[in-house]
């Protein structure tokens, strides 16, 4: 423990997730708060918005903890994990939420950015989840790793190379992941989530109900709160024989398949 960690908190569950300063990682950091988890935060640019994350936290009675780190400087960066581990005193859960993503078409883009998505949103998790599962093991009583991948885990983009083949990646890594730390009553499981509104997506505050989708069956875009309940439920005790499985979370995006290839009416699609 830590000089900050008291008895009574060392006993606490505690989840850190990365990417927390909005959108799904600050629903997150919120509804795991209020199942009564202290809560570690990772931020790459958006410092205020972690803090506002930890004051969210901090007001339903739970611990937070903040670091700012940058996946592209690997493998350093995933020392985060054990960074928060010891200020909270433990690692019960990680959600691996951070991401990045591009728009350009696969005969433009350039080796630098090819690197930097597959760093950000492969090989992070891929090291942090090491640093994770190996903190859970040397305390016992297993764990819970929730990878947040994409509809694009499952399904190609026109002009998101490297992000579709970092969320493939991701989505095949949790079951392997999955195989392997299963010995160890830690389950892994993705969340695949269709289109959200986040400052990713550019809609930051939307009111979802408003918005028309009329190619998702659900008619509109995801809330990141429908989102952050999927992951609470893969982090809490009723998902125990729950691992290795990708939980789309998507309005029915993905089974849309050839129903929206046989109604496209222009070339757009060709654009990205």
């Amino acid at each position: 423990m830590t000089a900050q960690t008291s008895s009574a908190d060392a006993a606490r569950p505690v989840a850190v997730i990365t990417g927390a300063d909005s959108g799904i990682g600050r629903a997150t950091a919120v509804r795991l708060a209020g199942q009564g988890m202290d809560i570690g935060i990772t931020w790459h640019e958006d410092e205020q918005g972690a803090r506002e994350t930890a004051e969210e936290v901090r007001g339903l009675g739970r611990r937070a903890a903040l670091r700012q780190t940058d996946l592209t400087r690997l493998p350093e960066a995933a020392g985060v994990i054990d960074e928060l581990a010891d200020e909270l005193g433990r690692i019960d859960v990680l959600v691996n939420n951070a991401g990045t993503g591009t728009a350009t078409p696969y005969l433009d883009i350039d080796h630098a950015t090819v690197r930097r998505v597959l760093d950000v949103d492969l090989v992070g998790p891929f090291l942090c989840g090491q640093r994770a599962a190996r903190r859970m093991i040397g305390r016992g009583g297993g764990g819970r790793i929730v990878n947040v991948t994409s509809v694009h885990e499952h399904q190609p983009r026109v002009g998101a190379a490297p992000y579709c083949a970092a969320k493939g990646g991701l989505g095949l890594l949790t079951q392997v992941m999955a195989l392997e730390l299963a010995e160890h009553g830690i389950t892994v499981n993705a969340v695949a989530p269709g289109e959200i509104a986040t400052p990713m997506t550019g809609q930051e505050d939307t009111d979802v109900r408003t918005e028309s989708r009329p190619g998702v069956p659900l008619g509109r875009p995801g809330d990141a709160r429908e989102v952050a309940a999927v992951i609470a439920f893969l982090a809490g005790p009723d998902s125990g024989y729950v691992t290795g499985a990708s939980w789309a979370v998507d309005g029915g995006m993905l089974r849309m398949g050839p129903m929206a290839g046989s109604h496209l009416e222009s070339d757009a699609w060709r654009r990205g």
